[in-house]
């Protein structure tokens, strides 16, 4: 027997490749987008749901149409509110719960966040306790000192409100001017009484 003879029984039994089972591949496909859908689709219901349990939040306030002089102006990233103090107990009533653009505007009023694309809403400056620098708010997380968390009360509820400004050296300056607004508004009542 010579060399050649084993390759060439070899290459008389072989068999071509398997042929693509298409009917199974294209059912592992579509089982798959299916389940996709019913997790985005479980994800909404979700969502929905922590709307409803939040349904007793009040309406929020309207902005007053003078607010006077702005005394700060940010541009940048609203990340959401919370209940204060519970940085993942995310608020998505009345559109508090959706992450977007802002343009944040402080006033002897209070604070007024334009949101493009997202509901704006107006806080009260009677209703402001504190802003604080913070690393995480909402499931997002980042160095220390990366978001400006201003707490405010609404109704019976205090509500953690996280935004990030494009600029990261100024959210300091909010800091200070906000718990300045709080103090003085604290000082002015404690002296009328």
């Amino acid at each position: 027997m010579t060399p050649l003879q084993p390759l060439a029984v070899l290459a008389a039994e072989q068999k071509s490749a398997e042929v693509t089972d298409w009917p199974n591949r294209i059912g592992w496909i579509v089982g798959l987008l299916l389940f996709i859908a019913l997790v985005y689709w479980l994800m909404r219901q979700g969502w929905k749901w922590r709307g409803t349990l939040q349904g007793d939040l009040p309406p929020l306030p309207d902005a007053p149409s003078e607010q006077g002089p702005a005394k700060l102006e940010l541009s940048g990233r609203y990340h959401g509110s919370t209940s204060a103090g519970q940085w993942l107990d995310r608020i998505v009533a009345h559109g508090l719960g959706t992450r977007s653009r802002v343009e944040l505007t402080l006033t002897d009023a209070g604070l007024t966040a334009v949101r493009p694309g997202a509901t704006d809403f107006f806080v009260p400056a009677d209703a402001l306790r504190e802003a604080r620098l913070d690393k995480g708010i909402a499931g997002k997380v980042l160095t220390e000192g990366g978001l400006l968390i201003v707490t405010w009360a609404h109704g019976d509820k205090l509500i953690d409100s996280g935004f990030r400004s494009d600029h990261a050296a100024e959210q300091a300056e909010w800091v200070t001017a906000i718990n300045n607004m709080i103090d003085t508004k604290i000082t002015t009542e404690g002296t009328a009484r």
